[in-house]
């Protein structure tokens, strides 16, 4: 992790101090500060150490072997009171073609002076590395937890989603920060009475009469490298003129499919090909907090043998569909507006095999109205919403 300039940069509201983390101690607390500042907020669940330690060390995470990443934490006296990253990410900037550095991994106690001193921080060390605009949050890029929730707190966690205080939004906004964008989440119930509302136009059915080219494949586990490099290039196909998207690289995908494997099945994949080549995807990831939840953060020792009996007996009950996409080639096509349909029904027929009463679709960018109009043609209205913001470095506001 680069270091700053200073090593003690002091906050300039009331008597908060705001400084890098430096050892593995300001790591450690980096990493747990949500569960310490959050504890006994409704709807709040504390994330799982192990899933935070592979997101958010840098011995760990991949994405610390392209960017250039700093942690914050401020104080009050002795106590941590919140948390930021500041992250230029330089895959990111390559693909944007402009400085925009992030901050990431925002957390504090909900007071004004508290969050403006930690965004103050990252602001002031991004511009260090010369970067013009601050975006965010993402943790730490658009690949991993992307935006700030401003709805849906009082709804079950999911993986790889952000839970923030409902006023932490506010007081962003307050800061100088800029709505961008919305990421928006849809709460998808695996019943009967879902799967009759939703057709396929047409009622076409794979492998015949227009569709007679399209095959789907599902994930195979001795396959499961070669797959992951097929959904890597596809999503870097399909999603590559997304708002905040940046490339995922290759080891990124390894870590991915290395972290997942394991509850991964074969039902969790859909590979759409058109003549034997890939042009959509979805992926289906299980939701650790339905197995997790209610062993905290940090489990027992038997805490530890019931996570390893629930995993071993897949007693999930809710999942998350994430990485749908079609390549750019099939865009503006009729055959590239039916293939998302075509994945999510899908989906819906595989239901029977999985043990998930319901699934979160999403993000969805608010901004992506095909989506969007697929999504609300199941379910009228998401039930979470996360906000990106942005600043200009410079800006004296």
């Amino acid at each position: 992790m680069t270091l700053p300039d200073r090593t003690d940069i002091p906050a300039p509201h009331d008597d908060l101090v705001v400084r890098p983390v430096t050892t593995r101690a300001d790591l450690k607390l980096f990493m747990t500060l949500p569960r310490r500042i959050y504890a006994g907020m409704a709807g709040f669940v504390p994330a799982f150490d192990m899933e935070q330690d592979d997101l958010l060390n840098p011995k760990k995470a991949p994405i610390f072997r392209h960017a250039s990443i700093r942690y914050f934490l401020a104080w009050r006296g002795n106590t941590a009171v919140g948390r930021i990253a500041a992250i230029v990410d330089h895959r990111a900037i390559e693909h944007w073609g402009m400085k925009i550095g992030c901050f990431g991994a925002l957390d504090a106690v909900p007071e004004g002076s508290v969050v403006s001193a930690l965004l103050e921080t990252a602001r002031n060390w991004l511009r260090l590395q010369g970067m013009q605009t601050m975006r965010g949050p993402v943790t730490l890029s658009g690949n991993g937890e992307s935006g700030l929730m401003v709805e849906g707190q009082d709804q079950p966690l999911m993986v790889a989603m952000p839970w923030h205080p409902r006023l932490l939004g506010k007081l962003v906004e307050d800061a100088g920060y800029k709505p961008v964008e919305d990421l928006l989440s849809y709460k998808l119930d695996l019943d009967d009475q879902t799967e009759s509302r939703f057709k396929v136009p047409g009622d076409l059915k794979i492998g015949e009469g227009r569709l007679g080219a399209i095959a789907i494949r599902r994930l195979s586990k001795k396959q499961i490298a070669q797959q992951g490099e097929i959904l890597r290039q596809l999503y870097n196909d399909a999603w590559s003129d997304k708002f905040n998207f940046v490339p995922l690289q290759d080891y990124e995908m390894k870590a991915m499919i290395k972290q997942l494997g394991p509850v991964l099945r074969p039902e969790h994949y859909v590979q759409i090909d058109q003549n034997g080549e890939p042009v959509a995807m979805a992926l289906v990831v299980p939701n650790i907090y339905d197995i997790a939840g209610d062993l905290g953060g940090a489990p027992s020792p038997l805490g530890w043998v019931k996570l390893v009996a629930r995993l071993t007996t897949h007693r999930f009950h809710s999942a998350r569909v994430i990485l749908l996409g079609v390549t750019q080639r099939l865009r503006g096509t009729v055959l590239g507006a039916l293939l998302p349909s075509l994945a999510i029904a899908e989906l819906m027929r595989r239901r029977k095999s999985l043990p998930y009463s319901w699934v979160e679709l999403g993000w969805i960018q608010a901004s992506d109205s095909n989506m969007r109009n697929l999504a609300e043609s199941i379910v009228p209205e998401p039930y979470k919403r996360y906000r990106l913001y942005e600043r200009p470095i410079d800006d004296p506001a």
